[in-house]
């Protein structure tokens, strides 16, 4: 009885939103889309559940395999049924040929999860991988990506995108014993400069051979690294097995039969030095096709293919977009992780997209605003008062907004609140800011352009509008309220009344219960302002004027139930999230949204 009450009351607070009476909109109800075979990096949120709304949003349905299959375990963690901390290599090449053998015809495939069990592991692994297949046959990392690619080629009417890796400066802490002061040396080392090859210099033999010169072509010494031979070794066997699979992709691929495959390569964490990538990314963009492509960020890759995807299957003939920064320094690397300036970065993603810059903001179809860091420090309130005041424009001449907060954390939380206070959040296209600032530019875009695509198609479903309020709340609530409040209150529990680490709650091992408690109450208390700005939203359901409502609908209400840390760390969390079906558009008196 008491469930069916709250059942009860959870839908009745998901119909009415902010209050009132709900006007519910009658929109077609939503059918199983297109199935895409979607085998994830990891089980991070950016690389499930994220990526499962936005395949929804636009009419898909996602087919993931059993989470132990893909999941990564960090050290003293409970194992995974293969035990080991990584991927079910195994598994999984024969769960892609069982989608292929149920008539599956679209693919997004992870081939650092594939081929080495996850983006951790790769980054790790500096020997070949062999498995052994249900029936008893061996087969090692190449075969099995010989194989996969193979049986994927023979039906024609596949539509394959293969995800890979440029690998980062160092692998990660906290895994296969690796240490903080591991991690240092060897990305200091890392991010010295190196020989720069090029025309028929540049090979994959050439590049490893140049793994331990320095920029002057002289041997870099571990020592000065306070690193050891073995140390190096080890690291250096790893990168070239990793560019050694990603040369043996490229070449399968211009091959006869993949005609169809797509192959999207995401630089990890990087520098702005000349360092040991440039010539590993000089080589694979020499090898790349027609339709194939090399960016910055590694966890926004399956975004970005989602969204490509659809853009190609809706016949996407491109559009005008209008980017305006606000910070004064887009020309920079918007944090150590970027190897590109953040204006660089953005403009061959919206090359990506096939979206063309507009020199008229006024006539451009996609407005883009993007806050960097702050060039004048004293000056952040102005930088970002100004961005406001152009999304206040965007809303109000009713233009589709795409917001990127590059800004690295150097406005606290004031620019958050902000927004909060003075604008229309459920209004945006998309949003972006919690992670890594490589990977905002194409998280955001990736959704905004995407959700810009279905409106020009003009149809649209409950489902598949629930599915777009939760990529735009879920980005949102967990910037705003996680990453810059909670977060650092539980930071601190964690480490002095719980005695445990941030980083893995096994090492030490720690009350988790305790944690995830603080992390529920914490999240209750900071996320009210956020949701209920969400819910007095309008956001357009439509961009044609004629729309018997301008176009618009109003958010219904929002739910966030079963917090989570996948990775049993601090970092992330997870959370589930459910929205009311789209409403009548909120009416504002006074500057006030009611019901």
């Amino acid at each position: 009885m008491k469930k069916r009450l709250l059942a009860a009351a959870l839908a009745c607070a998901l119909l009415s939103g902010c209050g009132g009476t709900a006007e519910i909109l009658a929109l077609p109800e939503t059918e199983e889309g297109e199935t895409i075979a979607y085998v994830p990096l990891d089980d991070r949120p950016d690389n499930v559940e994220r990526v499962v709304y936005l395949a929804e949003s636009l009419g898909y349905t996602l087919e993931l395999p059993e989470l132990d299959l893909y999941r990564t375990r960090l050290d003293h963690q409970p194992r995974n049924e293969n035990d080991t901390q990584y991927g079910n290599l195994a598994a999984l090449y024969e769960w892609v040929l069982d989608q292929e053998a149920a008539g599956c015809d679209r693919y997004i495939l992870s081939l650092d999860q594939l081929l080495s069990g996850g983006l951790v592991n790769s980054r790790h692994t500096a020997e070949t991988l062999a498995v052994t297949l249900s029936d008893g046959r061996s087969m090692k990392d190449t075969e099995l990506l010989e194989g996969l690619l193979a049986a994927l080629a023979a039906d024609e009417n596949n539509r394959v995108w293969l995800l890979d890796s440029v690998m980062r400066l160092a692998p990660t802490v906290g895994y296969a014993g690796f240490g903080i002061e591991e991690y240092n040396a060897l990305r200091s080392y890392g991010a010295e400069a190196r020989p720069e090859l090029s025309g028929e210099e540049l090979t994959v033999e050439n590049i490893a051979a140049d793994y331990r010169l320095g920029g002057d072509g002289a041997a870099l010494d571990p020592a000065d690294f306070d690193l050891t031979e073995a140390q190096v070794e080890e690291y250096m066997a790893a990168r070239q097995r990793k560019l050694l699979l990603s040369d043996r992709v490229l070449e399968t691929v211009r091959g006869d039969g993949y005609e169809n495959f797509r192959v999207l390569i995401g630089i990890d964490d990087s520098s702005a030095e000349e360092c040991v990538q440039k010539n590993e990314i000089a080589y694979l963009r020499s090898r790349l096709r027609e339709g194939d492509t090399l960016l910055s960020g590694v966890d926004d890759l399956a975004f970005k293919a989602v969204a490509k995807l659809y853009l190609e299957e809706t016949g996407w003939t491109g559009g005008t977009v209008a980017v305006r920064y606000f910070g004064g320094a887009e020309n920079e690397p918007a944090c150590a992780y970027d190897f590109q300036s953040l204006d660089t970065i953005v403009e061959e993603h919206l090359d990506f997209f096939g979206l063309t810059r507009s020199g008229n903001y006024l006539a451009a179809e996609l407005q883009v605003l993007v806050l960097t860091q702050p060039q004048i420090q004293e000056n952040g309130k102005v930088y970002y008062t100004q961005l406001i005041e152009a999304m206040k424009e965007c809303r109000e001449k009713g233009r589709p907004t795409v917001l990127i907060d590059a800004g690295n954390g150097k406005y606290g939380t004031a620019f958050h609140d902000a927004l909060t206070e003075e604008t229309e959040l459920g209004w945006l296209l998309s949003y972006a800011g919690f992670q890594d600032m490589a990977i905002v530019t194409g998280t955001a875009l990736s959704h905004g352009v995407a959700r810009y695509a279905h409106l020009v198609a003009g149809e649209t479903t409950v489902g598949e509008e629930q599915a777009f309020a939760k990529t735009l709340a879920d980005s949102i609530i967990k910037d705003f309220c996680y990453k810059n409040v909670v977060r650092e209150e539980l930071l601190a529990y964690i480490r002095n009344d719980l005695g445990g680490s941030p980083d893995n709650f096994w090492d030490p091992e720690l009350d988790r219960e305790a944690a995830l408690e603080r992390l529920e109450r914490g999240m209750t208390a900071a996320t009210g302002d956020v949701v209920k700005n969400l819910e007095r939203s309008n956001y357009i359901l439509s961009l044609e004027r004629s729309h018997e409502n301008g176009g618009l609908a109003g958010w219904g209400g929002i739910m966030l139930t079963d917090y989570r840390f996948p990775w049993d760390r601090a970092f992330e969390i997870g959370m589930d999230i459910q929205v009311g079906e789209a409403m009548a558009p909120h009416q504002k008196f006074l500057g006030i949204y009611y019901q």
